[in-house]
């Protein structure tokens, strides 16, 4: 079992940056590939980012390619997302998620979440 807990949403001014936080505790967090969600207000869940268990490979959704940032430390159990030249249109609740199974695109190839974090951005 893996537990997840996200921390550094927030209101941000279009432009500005925020770098988010997925602590992980429970089974060894290195050997699961780790992504990031995130679902705007009457849209699906789309994955934004993800990292395998190995730091070998990323992957980033065409929107944020260039601005954001996706990493993790295995030694402190912890992920992140570093979001720079924010757009208001990266308005959502973010969440974490952890798998087995390599990246994936889907919601139901990741078997843990977090709970989400809400990050907004003023125009």
């Amino acid at each position: 079992q893996v537990q997840l807990v996200e921390s550094g949403g927030g209101l941000v001014q279009a432009g500005g940056s925020l770098r988010l936080s997925c602590a992980a505790s429970g089974r060894t967090f290195s050997r699961y590939a780790m992504g990031w969600f995130r679902q705007a207000p009457g849209k699906e869940r789309d994955l934004v980012a993800a990292i395998t268990w190995s730091v070998g490979t990323t992957y980033y959704t065409d929107s944020v390619k260039g601005r954001f940032t996706i990493s993790r430390d295995n030694a402190k159990n912890t992920l992140y997302l570093q979001m720079n030249s924010l757009k208001p249109e990266d308005t959502a609740v973010y969440y974490c998620a952890a798998g087995t199974r390599g990246i994936g695109m889907r919601q139901d190839h990741y078997e843990y979440w977090g709970q989400g974090t809400q990050v907004t951005v003023s125009s």
